[in-house]
């Protein structure tokens, strides 16, 4: 039998919140989710000012990076690069950066996602989010 490590909601709030906060500092409006390994909706905001279809993106994004356990960012360059047949997958959605996994000792437990202004600042607010909680993991 092996230990599965997994994230609680106040986990899931507490990637939530420093989120939210980062966005804040940067003066984005974006929308924030956060899913399990599964792909399942944990927590999820939507910042005043967000635009209404950055909501459902950013949990279309957190599934996308839990269900391949990637960062968004690998599809968004297939399909750039020419790989078009990604969209045609009808498992998934949001290929597009701006989600990361959130992997705990060598196991996925999750994605955060956000959409709501450039994909690299997008990706870069789930990245802080995940490095701050990571670190208190430990």
């Amino acid at each position: 039998m092996k230990t599965k490590h997994y994230l609680t909601l106040e986990d899931a709030e507490f990637l939530l919140t420093r989120a939210h906060q980062y966005a804040i500092d940067q003066k984005f409006n974006v929308s924030i989710a956060v899913v399990d390994e599964s792909g399942t909706l944990l927590a999820m905001k939507r910042m005043d000012g967000a635009s209404p279809m950055t909501a459902n993106l950013s949990i279309e994004k957190a599934r996308c990076s839990a269900m391949s356990r990637r960062p968004t960012q690998v599809f968004e360059e297939l399909i750039k690069d020419g790989q078009l047949g990604f969209l045609t997958v009808n498992s998934f959605s949001g290929m597009l950066e701006g989600a990361e996994p959130i992997i705990y000792q060598a196991q996925l437990v999750g994605a955060v996602g956000v959409s709501g202004v450039k994909s690299h600042q997008d990706a870069e607010i789930a990245q802080h989010a995940i490095q701050v909680f990571l670190a208190l993991a430990d």
